[in-house]
């Protein structure tokens, strides 16, 4: 079955693309909307059926077609069906179905709403793609493609400037780490003769350490731009201009986690590379406190989750650094379900404010929108990683792993977790606690988002609670059912880190680390409540002074202040000169004096046609004379 339909699941999306995008001005809504979800459901209900057939048979690849033949480089256009693309393919398209469900609601009142689905469905297409190649031609293909889509989608409303503005930073800054990871292709031709994954990795113990350690650099720098690592991060809380459900997709189930992905497929190149795998740990150990650090004092509810997406992929970084393959990915699938439900809650509630995003207008909205305070509440239990709900499982497996690379960067990690919990209950209780805080017009407009929007927000709540199941540890009397079906992928990666460690943790060590993470979360929680309910305190104006750490919070740190001096107006300045000096005073000065040249050429000659013939009569026998002359001489 799988060999006949896979290719389905792609391709459905893209038919709804093409539908929604050559109609969008015809087509009426109620079909914009059945061909944009019908399509993403479609491809999930093949996504489930491939997952219990790869459950049963294992992986598979399935040629298409012969697609690149140049002398030594032949690349098929196939897929590779296997446990981590299978899982990835679940997250896709089923996350994806309900934000497209979701959008149905939000998005029914704008005028682009063919335009959007479309865009929409187009931005699942190409991260299909992404995980489903069986080779670096074809993931870079949906790579740059989901690239496109957040273009489009983040400059939805390009009308405004601001929003085109960050269409164009996540453009720009996106294209730095894709030329990283191009280079880093090319390497791999260049050393394996291939870049199919069947190629490569087999093979990848054979090649030296230093050039495995560029080549994962470069793929590495890559990644760093599409997952928004330090210093290729500050365009995702800008792409926060793009619809809410928009960002849901962004930070949960398609661009955010390519590099993730990408990492976790390469899994091999990393493991034989220990600074590689030094580096990764280590940006994202820094990232995931510096988001955290900053998204402490933010007030606008949607840059609070943009700047936590950054925070918890630097988690996942971190995962992957210190071998945690599979807890990394796990930690990417919990945070698929309780990431997607906090933006689209952060949308109901967006939606029921008439457009306001600062929590400081906000405020005891609780009683007005019970199922999105309620479903929001469980996001933010999971976030926390309170047990048992999803994200418990996932961080700790995370933390466990990194205890044994280093008790230190444990300690670290584990402060990064205060602060997530810390700044989530903020904007939890800032939200839906206390009085309400905005305009009489904004408290008369408040309601419970539609039956489109709130269904999406039970089923990923509970998700959030129960989506850490499958993976239990064996400490709390699990199996692990993910480690055990992820195990063929990373099995090469697990039997070289055993031989290069020594030892496990004891269950002891285990369970006392689990406590000091759940009491310090529980107590980061209780000190919120404090603050921001007990004491009812409210963040101050934008113009109140501050001082020290938290002025430099607030600021964001001064990094997009840092980059505009270092290039944009540098740059911006030698543009300035290139077009003063060289385009204005050279090129339009050669261009402008021949056009000159001819036209005083043309004057000139003009005054020669008198319209006297006695003076043409002259002319002609004076040119007759001349070339007498001309050929008796010469």
């Amino acid at each position: 079955m799988t060999e006949q339909l896979a290719w389905l699941i792609p391709v459905l999306p893209l038919i709804g693309f093409l539908i929604n995008g050559l109609g969008y001005k015809k087509n009426p809504k109620g079909l914009v909307g059945l061909v944009g979800c019908a399509s993403v459901l479609g491809s999930f209900i093949l996504s489930i059926l491939v997952f219990f057939d790869i459950k049963a048979n294992g992986a598979k690849t399935i040629d298409l077609f012969d697609w690149i033949s140049v002398g030594s480089l032949k690349i098929p256009f196939s897929f590779l069906l296997d446990q981590l693309t299978s899982i990835m393919l679940l997250i896709i398209t089923g996350v994806g179905f309900l934000i497209h469900v979701y959008s149905t609601g939000y998005m029914h009142d704008d005028e682009g709403y063919g335009k959007y689905f479309a865009y929409l469905n187009l931005f699942v297409f190409f991260m299909l793609l992404l995980v489903m190649g069986s080779n670096y031609a074809i993931m870079f293909i949906g790579w740059e493609g989901v690239g496109l889509c957040s273009y489009l989608l983040i400059g939805f409303w390009f009308k405004n400037t601001e929003y085109a503005s960050a269409a164009k930073k996540a453009f720009v800054m996106n294209r730095i780490g894709d030329l990283g990871f191009l280079i880093g292709i090319f390497m791999l031709f260049s050393t394996f003769g291939s870049i199919s994954y069947a190629d490569i990795f087999p093979n990848a113990s054979t090649v030296s350490t230093s050039v495995l350690t560029t080549i994962t650099l470069l793929l590495f720098v890559g990644a760093m731009g599409k997952s928004a690592q330090l210093p290729l991060y500050t365009w995702l809380p800008d792409a926060m201009a793009g619809p809410t459900p928009v960002s849901a997709l962004i930070h949960a189930a398609t661009m955010v986690t390519a590099g993730i992905y990408m990492i976790a497929r390469s899994n091999v190149l990393y493991i034989l590379s220990p600074v590689s795998m030094a580096v990764v740990a280590g940006i994202g150990l820094a990232t995931a406190i510096f988001a955290a650090v900053i998204a402490l004092t933010q007030n606008d509810i949607k840059k609070v989750l943009a700047y936590s997406t950054v925070s918890q992929l630097g988690y996942m970084f971190l995962g992957l650094g210190v071998g945690a393959f599979t807890g990394a990915f796990f930690h990417l699938m919990t945070h698929a379900f309780f990431k997607a439900l906090l933006f689209l809650g952060a949308g109901s509630v967006i939606h029921a404010m008439s457009g306001e995003q600062d929590m400081r207008q906000m405020g005891g909205l609780k009683k007005h929108l019970p199922v999105t305070w309620f479903t929001m509440l469980m996001g933010t239990l999971a976030i926390a990683g309170i047990p048992p709900f999803s994200g418990f499982f996932s961080k700790d497996e995370i933390l466990a792993h990194a205890f044994q690379v280093s008790p230190t960067i444990w300690a670290i990690g584990v402060g990064g977790a205060l602060l997530t919990a810390f700044y989530m209950f903020r904007m939890f209780f800032l939200t839906f606690n206390g009085k309400f805080r905005g305009t009489e017009e904004q408290h008369h407009h408040l309601h419970e988002s539609p039956a489109s929007m709130t269904i999406p927000l039970i089923v990923l709540a509970v998700l959030s609670v129960i989506g850490g199941f499958v993976g239990v540890p064996e400490v709390l009397g699990g199996s692990h059912l993910l480690n055990e079906f992820l195990s063929p992928v990373f099995a090469q990666s697990i039997e070289i880190l055993e031989h290069n460690q020594h030892g496990h943790l004891s269950h002891a060590t285990e369970y006392a680390l689990m406590a000091a993470s759940v009491v310090g979360v529980l107590i980061s929680i209780f000190y919120a409540y404090t603050v921001y309910v007990k004491k009812a305190s409210v963040p101050a104006g934008d113009t109140a002074r501050r001082s020290g750490l938290e002025k430099a919070s607030y600021n964001k740190f001064y990094v997009d202040e840092l980059y505009n001096a270092i290039f944009t107006r540098p740059l911006d300045n030698l543009s300035q000169i290139f077009y003063r000096v060289l385009d204005k005073s050279v090129i339009d000065g050669v261009v402008n004096g021949f056009g000159q040249l001819t036209q005083w050429s043309a004057d000139k000659v003009r005054r020669v046609q008198t319209g006297n013939i006695g003076s043409y009569m002259f002319m002609m026998v004076v040119g007759i004379i001349l070339i007498l002359v001309f050929n008796f001489l010469f």
